[in-house]
């Protein structure tokens, strides 16, 4: 069956993300330097967040929490009230960071919206994502947006079927092999994936390189071709 809807992550698949996150990761490791060594706070914060992410769930806000326990448990409860402010500034910061739209993003979703339907679907803080999506200038170009909390194969076999003809005739692009990819391939739809050099480590996992509908792309400049190689 050919084609008939696209779905679009967003955070650095449409637009820069995890770039804020590492500059203020950083910045956390510096405030906590006389507690502990930047790579082993780097892999506490890591722990922290997989720990919480069934509480706080994806996004900002989750970070920030994750920071403020993390520093709380390295530093036996005695980190400054000061550090503390320090990291909340940090979050706010972030939360009103501006948006950088990935090149091609533009006219790929330009080129393709006359023939397929568009649809964004993104994990993460409703308010936040609400925010970059109107910051970013594209939400005019999508037929629907979803703003879910994760993305597993039933989020794509109910999206795809609410606003579209169904899994089987979707394909999801992404940067996240585990969130994006996989998971859409596991719905029955078609899996792109479009790397980006600052993917969060918990969104790697192995290329599933072996299945039918997988397809791999450098940039959204090559997902036009793509698309109409596919129908």
């Amino acid at each position: 069956m050919s084609i008939s809807a696209i779905g679009f992550d967003a955070d650095d698949t449409l637009w820069q993300n995890e770039q804020f996150y590492r500059l203020i990761e950083n910045r956390f490791t510096q405030l906590l330097a006389d507690y502990a060594e930047p790579t082993d706070l780097s892999a506490r914060l890591l722990e922290t967040e997989k720990r919480t992410l069934g509480l706080y769930g994806f996004g900002i806000k989750g970070f920030t929490l994750s920071m403020l326990e993390t520093a709380i448990e390295v530093t036996d409860g005695k980190v400054p009230a000061s550090v503390l402010s320090e990291i909340l500034a940090a979050g706010r910061e972030m939360l009103s960071h501006p948006v950088e739209p990935l090149p091609h993003a533009l006219t790929a979703l330009e080129a393709l919206r006359s023939d397929y339907r568009l649809i964004l679907i993104t994990k993460g803080d409703l308010f936040d994502q609400e925010r970059k999506l109107a910051q970013s200038g594209l939400g005019d170009l999508f037929a629907a947006v979803e703003i879910v909390s994760d993305k597993n194969a039933a989020t794509y076999s109910r999206i795809f079927s609410r606003h579209a003809d169904g899994a089987e005739r979707a394909l999801m692009v992404g940067n996240s092999l585990k969130s994006d990819v996989v998971p859409a391939i596991e719905a029955g739809s078609w899996g792109v994936y479009v790397p980006h050099a600052l993917t969060w480590s918990y969104e790697h996992i192995e290329a599933p390189t072996t299945q039918p509908r997988f397809r791999q792309i450098e940039h959204l400049g090559q997902l036009q071709d793509l698309v109409g190689k596919l129908r």
